[in-house]
């Protein structure tokens, strides 16, 4: 058996103004601007929590040979450039057109937009298929993808993540893998139904540990564990303004088209009548801060969930934490704002001197309605790093991360760190590598929204969701979509 395995992973914000080129893909696999390829990209998933960890797993496990035509990831950011996806499109095509695999599997994301298709991974199996019509595709997915049809019809075997936290990467891959294998050795013939619903659930309201997602995942496992080959479904990532974006469900079974629609619609009709409890309710900031400034105990989480990175967040928005500032709360660390330009002067400064940097508020956001201006920051010079560590997991565990040239700025109530590269907090080494240790502060603010939970959710006391500024704005009011298909819930009655 010889296996093809790519890795094509980005989630994209079309309201952000983050720019997603290629070198957005390579950051943390050295300093060829180029993600890896062959042997670098092997050693550089090979016991990694993903589902390109789990393809390397099991076609060892099953005797394969196999090769990795590229493995890009890039964190969440605006539309993907061409040239970018087109090189690396390139790459994967290539491979398939060499020849000579029985099967090919693909961690991909789902939620691809680029300057030119609304549908990246979809392109990218019409390109495969171009030049390959027979050879078996496995895909796996990212719970927030947004479905296109060609992102399942053009594949035999599609597997979404379970989990919001997404800690269960690594078993996808392996759902996905496992099935495809299965089909390879003539043990089972996929069939697939997919089907979606006219509705976008919050972000905020999307985590498989609360309802109504829980229950409907733990849906998805039981239909598994009775016979399907894979039961997937997605919420969905809202911050696209592209017409799929929203929920959908695949199920794939083993030969039986009609079992395959039926549990697709159960898992559809249960969704649609848990829609309510995808709609979030937002509390004003500064109601927000003056609430966790009366609690007790901690660590006290508080989420700046308008400005995360691993939505597409610009990271430099500065409005909590002007507000913790504002109402004096004691006792903070900060994580982080995205300035490379303060983080240079900070590091020219040198440990221990005091600064007063112009921190966040660089980057425009010409989609989003409102200011984001810099803050002027006073303080010492705690902590300064190359900002690179291997996530603890459970979420991406073993996984490289880049956050480009760091530091830690003490104004004597909070700790803030600057970071030069976008880097959501969702693994404690996160903040360890700077020198900061969350166990130890009364309140850690957090640009995150749920992958937090992965790495810290079981350190915190408490948590307070702060509504600040960012193109991952929990207020849907603040989106202008032109292309999302209309009517959809909950945005229209």
């Amino acid at each position: 058996m010889r296996l093809l395995i790519a890795m094509m992973m980005h989630e994209t914000n079309t309201f952000s103004p983050v720019v997603t080129d290629l070198a957005r893909f390579a950051r943390g696999h050295g300093a060829s601007g180029l993600p890896p390829q062959g042997a670098h990209a092997v050693s550089a998933f090979r016991n990694t929590g993903t589902a390109t960890g789990a393809f390397i797993d099991l076609a060892e496990e099953a005797g394969a040979d196999f090769e990795i035509a590229i493995a890009a990831h890039a964190a969440p950011s605006g539309p993907v450039e061409d040239d970018a996806f087109e090189t690396m499109t390139r790459s994967i095509v290539q491979a398939v057109q060499a020849g000579g695999f029985d099967g090919i599997l693909l961690d991909l994301h789902g939620a691809m937009v680029t300057r030119s298709f609304e549908d990246g991974e979809g392109e990218l199996l019409r390109r495969i298929r171009a030049v390959d019509a027979r050879t078996p595709i496995g895909v796996a997915y990212d719970m927030h993808a947004n479905i296109y049809a060609d992102m399942v019809e053009l594949a035999q075997v599609v597997a979404g993540y379970q989990t919001y936290p997404h800690v269960d990467m690594y078993e996808t891959g392996q759902r996905a893998g496992r099935a495809l294998i299965r089909m390879i050795r003539g043990q089972a013939r996929p069939t697939q139904a997919w089907g979606r619903l006219p509705m976008i659930p919050h972000v905020m309201r999307q985590s498989s540990e609360d309802e109504p997602n829980r229950s409907l995942q733990a849906m998805a496992r039981a239909m598994e564990q009775e016979g399907a080959l894979c039961a997937s479904l997605f919420v969905g990532f809202p911050h696209a303004d592209i017409e799929n974006a929203g929920l959908s469900v695949v199920v794939v079974t083993d030969n039986d088209m009609a079992a395959a629609e039926r549990l697709r619609d159960q898992l559809l009709q249960q969704a649609w009548a848990a829609r309510e409890q995808f709609v979030y309710q937002l509390e004003p900031l500064e109601a927000s801060v003056a609430r966790a400034k009366q609690m007790t105990g901690g660590p006290i989480v508080l989420l700046d969930h308008y400005d995360n990175a691993a939505s597409g967040g610009t990271m430099d928005t500065t409005r909590v934490l002007a507000e913790i500032l504002r109402q004096e709360l004691e006792d903070v660390a900060a994580f982080a704002i995205c300035d490379p330009q303060a983080v240079q002067e900070a590091i020219a400064a040198g440990i221990g001197a005091t600064v007063t940097l112009s921190v966040g508020g660089k980057l425009a956001m010409p989609l989003m309605p409102h200011p984001h201006p810099p803050l002027q920051l006073t303080g010492r010079v705690k902590t300064i790093s190359q900002g690179d560590y291997r996530a603890k997991g459970p979420m991406s565990r073993g996984s490289r991360y880049a956050m480009g040239h760091s530091v830690v700025i003490d104004t004597g109530r909070v700790e803030v760190a600057l970071i030069s590269q976008h880097v959501e907090p969702f693994d404690v080494n996160a903040l360890l590598t700077l020198g900061i240790d969350p166990t130890q502060k009364r309140y850690v603010m957090l640009k995150s929204r749920v992958h937090w939970r992965a790495g810290l959710g079981k350190l915190a006391s408490a948590v307070v969701e702060c509504a600040g500024a960012g193109a991952c704005t929990s207020d849907y009011n603040d989106l202008q979509f032109m292309k999302l298909r209309r009517p959809i819930y909950p945005l229209d009655p």
